[in-house]
């Protein structure tokens, strides 16, 4: 506890996020009375986020957004703000000299997942474990880069979103949706087959227009429905490989290449 105050007075972090909580009860970590002083007298009470692993049986019910449990995923909105915390490494939250390819996720897997979580209004926390040395290897080096790189086109539809009233199309796990003001993003993470891709839960408008992330052309697109557009796309056309990101504006679509 000691060295704990101490990291706040010294670092003042913006955020604390606590573990181990199943252990035992608040009174013996003492942590109602760390976080009363936290959020009343410390310097970073008036900005301060902790999450909700204090003490057993407090996960999902206290904090500042709940962790709930390792990899959470609800699959459904929450009133209360969570994070869902996920490894690179699928077998342990440090770092593993005995680990192989196959039991790392792949970056086609690290971004579906930071999608979902988005698209339910949760926090992305991926984990990677260092050496002893400190040192982050470069196996993971490789998947934070190439995540990076996906997140520099199709970032906009990830930072400062929000969910949607439709959080993924016609209940498929192909095509999630985020929103920004009066922007709505959708994005898909399997290429459409015949280059045609089919979202019933935008409405056009005479207005629509459609535009896509990382390509400066035009897209084609029409209503077949009263509430069908299909959007015409060329893969190779545009560069891409497999990921893309459709934006959509009220009555107008937008989309990004990965």
């Amino acid at each position: 506890m000691p060295e704990l105050y101490d990291l706040v007075l010294k670092y003042k972090p913006d955020l604390i996020w606590s573990d181990g909580d199943w252990e035992a009860p608040e009174s013996y970590w003492n942590s109602t009375s760390f976080l009363a002083w936290l959020y009343n007298d410390s310097p970073v009470k008036d900005i301060v986020v902790v999450n909700d692993r204090w003490c057993n049986n407090c996960s999902c019910h206290h904090g500042g957004y709940y962790n709930c449990a390792d990899k959470y995923q609800p699959r459904t909105l929450l009133a209360h703000k969570w994070e869902m915390c996920s490894s690179i490494d699928k077998l342990s939250w440090g770092y593993r000299s005995n680990m192989n390819v196959a039991e790392l996720m792949d970056e086609a897997s690290i971004i579906e997942e930071l999608v979902q979580t988005v698209s339910f209004g949760g926090n992305y926390l991926l984990n990677v474990g260092p050496t002893k040395e400190g040192v982050i290897v470069p196996i993971f080096q490789e998947r934070l880069l190439a995540l990076g790189r996906w997140l520099d086109t199709n970032g906009e539809a990830i930072y400062e979103s929000k969910p949607w009233r439709v959080q993924m199309e016609n209940s498929t796990d192909t095509v999630w949706y985020t929103s920004k003001g009066p922007v709505v993003y959708a994005i898909f993470l399997i290429w459409p087959q015949d280059n045609v891709l089919e979202l019933s839960s935008p409405v056009p408008s005479p207005a629509t227009q459609v535009t896509m992330l990382g390509f400066a052309g035009t897209l084609k697109w029409q209503k077949s429905s009263a509430k069908v557009i299909l959007l015409h796309v060329e893969s190779q056309s545009l560069g891409c490989n497999g990921h893309v990101l459709l934006k959509t504006n009220h009555s107008a679509i937008v989309g990004s290449c990965l």
